[in-house]
């Protein structure tokens, strides 16, 4: 029996509980197989600059597994199965924007999810139209996202400081890369500013 034909992993029985996670490097401390994961045996999908997605099972509370191509069935179409861990977050997983001490932005999910909110297009969309900005947005660990209007420097320096210190002391470490989302073309490319 192939790994996608057990009960465990059939994929009608995991795919309301998939997810995108979003990664650098490809590690995870929490997920049950994730300390090491290759690319050689794992769905990737190419994101911004060096982000990558990868897929996890849901399987408890706070226990995620790190989907594995041999989880999937030959015929699984791997864009669909991004979208349809889109449309599984969106379903459960509540995104909120709350403030920062220094005017910057943040976004506040379950402690899990929130580095996967840079693959929704209109979170970023709805901030540029309420900023009146491009936004530069820093993504530093598994559960921390920061944003500021690219025009206020002094508040992106200090997200910049605050991202570094939060990315140096985190075991769920994502990136210190800064992204830029465009209000006029619409869409989250690497920021090249350095700061």
């Amino acid at each position: 029996m192939r790994k996608y034909e057990e009960e465990h992993y059939k994929y009608e029985n995991i795919k309301d509980v998939v997810y995108p996670w979003i990664k650098e490097e490809l590690i995870d401390s929490h997920a049950l197989n994730g300390k090491h994961i290759s690319e050689k045996d794992t769905p990737v999908v190419s994101f911004v600059g060096g982000l990558k997605i990868i897929f996890v099972i849901k399987r408890a509370d706070d226990t995620f597994e790190v989907m594995k191509d041999n989880m999937l069935p030959p015929d699984c179409d791997i864009e669909e199965l991004y979208h349809l861990s889109c449309e599984n977050l969106i379903r459960d997983v509540e995104f909120v924007i709350a403030n920062t001490w220094y005017g910057a932005f943040a976004i506040i999910a379950d402690g899990h999810h929130e580095c996967s909110s840079l693959c929704f297009k209109h979170i970023w969309q709805v901030c540029v139209d309420k900023l009146k900005d491009n936004i530069i947005i820093m993504a530093p660990t598994k559960d921390m996202v920061l944003f500021a209007a690219e025009g206020q420097e002094d508040i992106v320096r200090k997200m910049v400081d605050h991202g570094r210190q939060a990315y140096e002391s985190s075991s769920e470490k994502i990136s210190q890369s800064l992204l830029l989302f465009s209000k006029d073309r619409k869409e989250l490319t690497v920021y090249e500013k350095k700061y």
